[in-house]
């Protein structure tokens, strides 16, 4: 599925926190060490879910191997209150996957990556600007990158929900990346169609700035992701 393309989260129920729901966090962590976008124990997964009639978000524990990880090792937060239950301490970075969920109802899951050719532009304070239609993937005419702010802190997370605006991902500078979607699959998707792009921005750039497309072919653009890849199943 095209990382543009996805059912909405509010379209189906919140899922309740579950064996298998967990599982699908853990599998979603390890794939993004298998898939080259992370390395050791950075980035962290999280997955919107509730207890009964508490909303919340199960996300993974900081400073765990994600080969080691367990069920039990995900930690459950209410996003009322920001209350943990579980073993372990939740990720560092709880705190924009909390605000991302609270302020975007579209979101299941959340992947937060340190992949390399992304986190080079975010260095520099850089984005993906419209030079390839594929941009348009993140929900918008570009890929924003976030200000700085020290990893875990609240304004980080501020600097995160403004990049995010009307948009699916953003690049955090001197950090990594951010990428949302209405399931893990989805999210994870997104991340490594981010770094894809990153290498292909960074490569055009040794020519010199890429053309860019016009804000009004990527407003098409964006719409026909909305109708792209295979109707549903009747």
């Amino acid at each position: 599925m095209n990382p543009a393309q996805e059912p909405t989260a509010a379209a189906a129920a919140t899922p309740e926190d579950s064996a298998a729901l967990r599982a699908q966090v853990i599998d979603t962590a390890r794939a993004m060490n298998a898939a080259g976008i992370n390395v050791n124990k950075s980035g962290n997964v999280s997955a919107r879910c509730r207890r009964g009639a508490a909303p919340g978000l199960l996300v993974t524990p900081t400073g765990l191997p994600y080969a080691q990880l367990q069920p039990d090792d995900l930690v459950f937060q209410r996003l009322a209150d920001g209350r943990c239950s579980g073993r372990r301490a939740p990720s560092s970075e709880w705190r924009f996957h909390r605000d991302i969920y609270a302020a975007r109802a579209e979101f299941g899951a959340v992947v937060h990556t340190h992949s390399a050719q992304a986190t080079a532009l975010a260095c520099h304070g850089r984005g993906l600007p419209p030079f390839h239609y594929m941009v348009a993937a993140a929900g918008g005419a570009d890929v924003r990158c976030a200000p700085y702010a020290t990893f875990g802190t609240q304004a980080l997370s501020d600097h995160a929900l403004a990049a995010l605006a009307d948009r699916r991902a953003c690049l955090l500078a001197h950090h990594g990346v951010i990428a949302c979607g209405a399931t893990l699959g989805a999210a994870l998707a997104l991340a490594v169609e981010i770094e894809h792009l990153a290498g292909m921005y960074l490569a055009a750039l040794r020519l010199g700035e890429p053309p860019w497309l016009t804000a009004d072919e990527m407003a098409r653009v964006v719409q026909q992701f909305c109708t792209y890849g295979q109707p549903p199943a009747a």
